[in-house]
């Protein structure tokens, strides 16, 4: 996904490099980021606030898309296709998160 928006805000225009085009890619960067320091921490209740995050990273990335759109700087079609691909990250990472929140025992050394 991170791959994916840097690439799509390559067009966008040079005045929106420090702004949109900065908060897209950061936000993006963050999911991954996020999920990973995840996995570094030892108890559930710290996972699960870096899971959250990067979904909140995830539904920021939506908004941002979505404006960008608006403004013109992505066409229709790619809109769909990345707008489609944030659904189902933030819909497994959803069901992810509901996951863990159901488990009794957590740890990563099982």
């Amino acid at each position: 996904m991170t791959l994916i928006l840097y690439k799509l805000t390559e067009s966008f225009p040079e005045h929106e490099q420090n702004n949109l085009t900065s908060q897209i890619r950061r936000a993006a960067t963050s999911i991954p980021l996020n999920i990973a320091e995840g996995t570094s921490r030892f108890t559930k209740k710290s996972y699960l606030q870096f899971l959250q995050y990067a979904y909140g990273s995830i539904r920021e990335v939506q908004v941002l898309i979505e404006l960008s759109k608006d403004l013109g700087y992505i066409k229709k079609k790619s809109y769909d296709d990345v707008s489609e691909r944030i659904d189902k990250l933030s819909r497994k990472l959803f069901v992810f998160i509901k996951k863990v929140e159901r488990e009794k025992f957590f740890s990563w050394f099982k």
